[in-house]
Parts: C-alpha cells; sequence; structure tokens
C-alpha cells in the first residue's frame, strides 16, 4: 500500500517539481498548501523532490515579487493583490477568470515552516541571495498584511474569519525560519497572543475544525492538556465512519448542496457533511506526536480500510456512504497515509 500511495504522487508530480492535488479535471491545479503537505514525505528521502518543489515556489514568488513590494509597504486591500493560493498547473500562473478565496495566511506560514525543515535537514533549499531576499520580503508581508488580526478564508478557502490554524501556522513558520531571516520578536508574539486567546475554538464561527490538527502536527504549537483538548474535540465532534469532517455545517460535497446550495447557514448541513479521509492519518500522526500509539495504530487501520484501492485515496466520502467524490486520488490524502505509516513503521 504504502508504495502504492507513492505511485500517486509521482503520477502528480508535474515536471517543475510541484504537484496538481488530483488527476481529477476539477482539480488538477496546483495548490501552495497541497504542494506543502505532499511534498513533507519527501523531507527525509535522499532524493531532492523536496527542495525542488520549493525551487519552484520560489520561482513563483520571483514572478510576483511586485506583489511583496508593494506590500512590504501598504496592507492589500482587494483579494486578488495578496498572494494567490491556486495557480495554474503547466506554467504556475494565477488565474484570474475564477473567483477564489485567496486570502489564506495559513499557506504562508506552510511555506515558511518547510522551507526551514529543509534547511534543518542540511537540503539546499536557497539557491542564491535573491531566494533570501524574497523569503525576507515574505516576512515582511505578513508583517503588513497584519497577519494575526486580518481574517482570511482559511485552509478551507471559504469565509473570512480569524483561524486559529491560519494564525499558527504563521506562527510556526516565522519561528522556524528566524535563523535564516530577520524576524522581529514582536511578530511573532503577536500571533502567539491571538492564537491563545481563541483557543480551543478555531473561529468565532466553528468551535472545532480539521484544521486545526496541523497545530499539533506538523507545526507541534500544542502539547500537554491544550493539545489533547484539540484532538478530543475533533473526535467527539467531527469523526465519522469514513473521514473527518472539516466542520460542523461544512456544506462543501454535502448530500444538500447539489440541490440547495452553499448559502444556507451552517445548521442548515448538519449531519450531511462529507467525510474527508485525509483526517485519519492526520489524527494517527497526531495521537504520535501525544505518545499515544495504539490510538495512531488505530486510525492508521481506519486509513487503509478506506482506500479505494490499496495506497488509493480519495478526497472525501459523501456523508453516510461509500461514495468517493471525483477527485480520487487526492495527493494530500496519500501524502498524509505515507507519513503516518512511515511514522509507526520506525516504532517498531
Amino acid at each position: 500500500m504504502l508504495q502504492k500511495s507513492y505511485d500517486v504522487l509521482e503520477q502528480i508530480r508535474l515536471p517543475h517539481g510541484l504537484y496538481i492535488a488530483s488527476p481529477s479535471p476539477d482539480y488538477r491545479y496546483v495548490w501552495l498548501r497541497d504542494c506543502f503537505y505532499i511534498s513533507l514525505p519527501f523531507l527525509d528521502k535522499p532524493t531532492t523532490h523536496y527542495e525542488q518543489a520549493y525551487h519552484r515556489m520560489f520561482d513563483l514568488f520571483r514572478e510576483y515579487e511586485w506583489k511583496l513590494d508593494i506590500h512590504a509597504r501598504q496592507k492589500p486591500v482587494n483579494d486578488w493583490e495578496y498572494i494567490h493560493a491556486r495557480y495554474t498547473a503547466d506554467d504556475i500562473k494565477e488565474i484570474h477568470d475564477q473567483s477564489w478565496g485567496h486570502i489564506q495566511y495559513d499557506m504562508i506560514g506552510a511555506f515558511l515552516f518547510g522551507l526551514a525543515a529543509g534547511m534543518k535537514r542540511n537540503k539546499k533549499m536557497f539557491r542564491d541571495m535573491k531566494d533570501v531576499e524574497i523569503t525576507q520580503k515574505i516576512v515582511h508581508y505578513l508583517q503588513t498584511a497584519e497577519y494575526w488580526q486580518d481574517p482570511d478564508h482559511g485552509m478551507w478557502e471559504e469565509w473570512r474569519e480569524v483561524h486559529t490554524s491560519s494564525v499558527g501556522a504563521c506562527v510556526a513558520g516565522l519561528h522556524a525560519i528566524r535563523p535564516y531571516v530577520d524576524v522581529p520578536e514582536s511578530l511573532i508574539e503577536l500571533g502567539i497572543e491571538q492564537l491563545f486567546g481563541l483557543l480551543p475554538r478555531e473561529s468565532v464561527d466553528k468551535r472545532a475544525d480539521l484544521a486545526q490538527l496541523s497545530l499539533i502536527y506538523p507545526y507541534q504549537l500544542l502539547d500537554g492538556a491544550l493539545a489533547d483538548h484539540v484532538v478530543s474535540q475533533v473526535e467527539r465532534w467531527l469523526v465519522r465512519d469514513r473521514g473527518v469532517m472539516r466542520y460542523e455545517g461544512d456544506s462543501y460535497y454535502s448530500t444538500l448542496e447539489a440541490q440547495f446550495g452553499r448559502s444556507h447557514p451552517l445548521s442548515f448541513y448538519y449531519g450531511t457533511e462529507a467525510e474527508w479521509t485525509f483526517g485519519f492519518p492526520w489524527l494517527a500522526l497526531c495521537h504520535l506526536q501525544l505518545g499515544n500509539r495504539k490510538q495512531a495504530e488505530f486510525y492508521l487501520r481506519k486509513t487503509e480500510q478506506v482506500m479505494v484501492k490499496p495506497g488509493i485515496l480519495p478526497e472525501l466520502y459523501f456523508s453516510k456512504t461509500d461514495i468517493p467524490n471525483p477527485n480520487t486520488p487526492l495527493g494530500w490524502s496519500c501524502a498524509m497515509y505515507i507519513l503516518a505509516k512511515e511514522a509507526l513503521m520506525k516504532l517498531k
């Protein structure tokens, strides 16, 4: 199963080093966040896949450096001014003929965190001083945009709120990248203050969210009782038979979406939310961080049980069914399985 999941990652890897989210026509795009998670299995591998992904992201930031230059001085106003989250697959260009929730600070924090993680393992992440300069400008971008209090579209690219998962990603990324560029201590402290002021909620609208697991893995911002509480919230309110709901009232691929759309209050969709497969290996990874090996093994088995074929995970299943959505396989899901499987294998 493990090799089959690696085969999926190779299938969706593009010649320039980044990844499409899925071979599905609807998902044949490059999301920077997906590339962060899909790259993680290669962090400790003797290949250049990991750094190649970041080098192509640096090339992207070089192309849109004018945005970083402007917004190192003044806060973005319109959505299109922000660093975009999703790009065309072949040439990595912004997409302007589709409306999208591009304001996603967790994506920027993830980039900084992943960049530093590669450097800690002696990977050649910076090719030249221009890459260092771009990284410094990204730090200034987060500062000017006021990531700690500016509502963003979050990991799920929906309505704007201040999300603990987004603030936490930036805190983790800024802290990790400090040895390599200048990061004011106050910039991290503002995020920490906001983060712990909002927890254990994800946001004003969401008491629990699958995205909060990122605060434990990979970012390791939470431990002890608070980490236990965040995981138990997800397990109590969001875990289902074939996956984990993103949050209560999620309308995306709800069994009511086709008939009623997505504009109703969250409560309208209760009990119809899609079940996301990467939630199971993500919970396994969190339980490993917390020292709960048996629970990690439980969620790894759950992951393998919801594969459509060995190593092949869909994005999600429709609520209370064994019907996956068309975005199969999903690279992010397969990468999370690889990470959980290999982490448990190391313990044996």
